[in-house]
């Protein structure tokens, strides 16, 4: 039961990043996030959906172009954390991103997001030896 509560929102919250239009990525995040969320980004902790939509925004205006972003793995929800593995891939190739997110939720909201997120090679591009 909670899994499936968790995959609810966790869902709820990637869909904003692949919304028809920015008009609706608040909306969507204030479905799935508590107002008083707490965000662990890339670059640092921030507080309130104002802040994970400014992520959003910033990464749907990826210099690439618009974007997709998938959950890529099951919503593992061991004790009161759940995560899960996305996908955030550019169109023709683009960059993307890859990472997983652990979140808490709180009357089946996320309160809390931790993303772990990392640059991966292009598309269709072997990744060089190192």
């Amino acid at each position: 039961m909670q899994e499936e509560i968790a995959r609810s929102a966790i869902d709820t919250f990637i869909s904003a990043f692949n919304a028809s239009d920015d008009t609706y990525v608040t909306s969507l995040l204030s479905q799935a996030l508590t107002s008083d969320v707490v965000f662990w980004g890339p670059l640092g902790r921030s507080e309130g959906v104002e802040a994970v939509e400014r992520f959003v925004l910033d990464l749907r205006s990826h210099p690439a172009g618009a974007g997709t972003m998938v959950r890529c793995s099951a919503v593992d929800m061991p004790g009161e954390w759940a995560r899960y593995q996305w996908v955030f891939t550019t169109p023709d190739g683009g960059p993307r991103l890859a990472g997983t997110d652990v979140v808490h939720l709180r009357r089946s909201l996320i309160d809390q997001v931790i993303v772990f997120a990392g640059e991966i090679e292009p598309s269709g591009r072997p990744a060089e030896d190192g």
